[in-house]
């Protein structure tokens, strides 16, 4: 484990604490903590969603420390390249609801990050950006292809190509974020959607995620097909008998995760 990413666990909840100051940007150590967290979280049914902020108030993540790549040495730019891949790609697919409390800058790596997860909550003086361009790099962490997904080739170019740099109203009307929040709500207000989270079955969430991501890759019919077949596998589950009788029985679940 590392202090730079702090785990705390909130009942269902497991709340991500980027904290590497002043600008929170993400290392080698940080990248395999973040994937080793997620595989855990992941093995934890007691776990449902996962909150992530930065440290501070100043700062998200700035993303990764550019001293690291200053010698220009292709080695090191592929260990850590494959480290935030395979940090972010893990994070993309945690099982549960992940949710982005965006405190402030979230620049480079630290807009990837917030881009893995389902939902992205921002704080009124937040701002965001994909800079690589700028110090001759590319977004290596998921960046081109997330944002793209959420906001199309326009604003993806825009932010890329042009290097513009969004506030978080302008953010929220693109698609970048679902919500904008007074400064200091942004936590509060992932939290309360991940408390929402609780309330439904965790393996239907996670069926629900994996239909929904499905058409990153695949043409609406294969997910069409996927999801009558993941529709009937949830009544091979306990989860599914105990939602259906409390919902009859007028009271709340208590669900088990299998």
């Amino acid at each position: 484990m590392t202090d730079q990413l702090t785990v705390e666990k909130r009942g269902s909840i497991a709340l991500l604490t980027m904290n590497n100051p002043p600008a929170n940007t993400w290392t080698e150590e940080s990248l395999k903590v973040l994937k080793k967290t997620v595989d855990d979280l992941n093995a934890d049914l007691t776990i449902y969603s996962l909150v992530i902020t930065g440290q501070g108030e100043k700062f998200f993540s700035a993303g990764a420390d550019l001293n690291v790549f200053a010698d220009g040495d292709p080695n090191v730019a592929n260990i850590m390249a494959r480290y935030f891949g395979e940090a972010f790609e893990a994070l993309s697919q945690f099982r549960g609801v992940s949710i982005a409390a965006v405190n402030g800058y979230a620049m480079g790596g630290g807009l990837e990050v917030a881009l893995a997860c389902d939902i992205r909550i921002a704080e009124e003086q937040s701002q965001m950006a994909l800079p690589e361009a700028k110090v001759g790099l590319l977004p290596c962490a998921g960046g081109t292809q997330n944002l793209t997904m959420l906001v199309g080739e326009g604003w993806a170019k825009r932010m890329i190509l042009c290097g513009e740099r969004i506030k978080a109203d302008k953010a929220q009307e693109i698609g970048l974020v679902e919500e904008v929040v007074p400064q200091g709500q942004a936590l509060n207000k992932a939290l309360e959607l991940a408390s929402n989270a609780a309330q439904q079955s965790p393996l239907s969430v996670a069926s629900c995620k994996k239909l929904i991501q499905n058409n990153r890759n695949h043409h609406w019919n294969v997910g069409y097909a996927l999801e009558r077949e993941l529709f009937v596998d949830l009544f091979s589950t306990e989860d599914q008998k105990e939602g259906v009788n409390a919902f009859l029985n007028k009271r709340p679940p208590e669900w088990k995760n299998r």
